[in-house]
């Protein structure tokens, strides 16, 4: 790890456990998101009108579909790691966007439980992964300048947005065909 602007430490407690990490939101995900979706889809189109697309695409994720997203986002984040690992260009920036793009995501979640008043899928790993993130974050911040940091996160969420669309379409394909 000599040529890696991270520490074999930051390895260790960061980059190793993130797919660890990520397996387990999504499973938390994947268990509950579709019958929640079913059981909350009118009160959350009427309470939000303007997110109504997305509810009625998300409540017709079935799943399978789901998991089959969650799986293709979690061989990216295991490629970054491996990517790490092998201190290729730019690794530990790609893994830091992945990073910070997860802890955001973990963030909406909590977001998303205030706006509904209440459980959403995701949102109990979210409130226990939240400091280990957030130390995380920091600790890429020890190595990262802000501004790198705010454009590797942009860069990581604008991945994100295209690939989950992608991830969730790849899925109905594949869930539709068994």
């Amino acid at each position: 790890f000599e040529e890696s602007p991270m520490s074999g430490l930051s390895i260790l407690l960061f980059v190793l456990p993130f797919p660890v990490l990520f397996l387990i939101h999504d499973l938390e995900e994947v268990a509950t998101q579709h019958r929640w979706m079913l059981r909350h889809q009118e009160q959350l189109s009427q309470r939000f009108p303007g997110l109504r697309r997305l509810v009625v695409h998300l409540s017709q994720l079935s799943t399978a579909a789901f998991g089959i997203a969650a799986l293709e986002e979690l061989l990216i984040i295991v490629a970054s790691v491996c990517y790490v690992l092998l201190s290729g260009a730019y690794a530990m920036e790609i893994w830091a966007a992945l990073f910070m793009t997860f802890s955001f995501h973990l963030v909406v979640h909590v977001f998303q439980a205030v706006a509904v008043r209440g459980y959403v899928p995701g949102v109990v790993s979210a409130l226990v992964f939240i400091p280990y993130v957030g130390y995380g974050v920091y600790s890429i911040w020890l190595v990262l300048s802000v501004p790198q940091m705010v454009a590797w996160a942009a860069i990581g969420i604008a991945f994100m947005v295209i690939n989950l669309w992608l991830a969730h379409r790849l899925g109905m394909i594949i869930a539709s065909k068994k």
